[in-house]
């Protein structure tokens, strides 16, 4: 069964940079999708980043762009998500997810780019808090 563990979250001041780690194993199939996601206090649940095991094609958020890098190792079985310029606005509880990307290219008539809603996923890890502080 697919296993995620996150790790890397803390405390940082506002500018500063962090790199968020997401360890996965079991998977079964060679073409999947990891994202990252995050939810701060009251606010719903939003896509970050993902990036895509068959080609490297990266996805990401309208308000991380420039400042957050997603990445894969194959060596370590790890992605990452390098976050610099940090914001306050970016404080919250940063999960990593995947989902194997046939099955959502052929079970959606309208699905199109890398999968980056959380319904759209079917693993989870526990989460790993990120507090940006001004």
């Amino acid at each position: 069964e697919v296993q995620l563990v996150e790790s890397g979250g803390g405390l940082v001041q506002a500018g500063g940079s962090l790199r968020l780690s997401c360890a996965h194993s079991g998977f079964s199939f060679d073409e999947y999708a990891i994202g990252w996601f995050r939810q701060a206090p009251g606010k719903e649940r939003e896509g970050v980043s993902s990036i895509s095991s068959t080609d490297g094609t990266t996805y990401y958020t309208d308000s991380v762009k420039g400042r957050f890098t997603i990445s894969s190792s194959d060596a370590q079985n790890t992605v990452y998500l390098q976050m610099n310029n940090l914001k306050p606005e970016d404080t919250a509880v940063y999960y990593c997810a995947a989902t194997y990307l046939p099955a959502y290219y052929s079970g959606s008539y309208y699905a199109k780019g890398l999968p980056h809603l959380s319904y759209e996923y079917d693993y989870w890890g526990q989460g790993t808090r990120v507090t940006v502080s001004s």
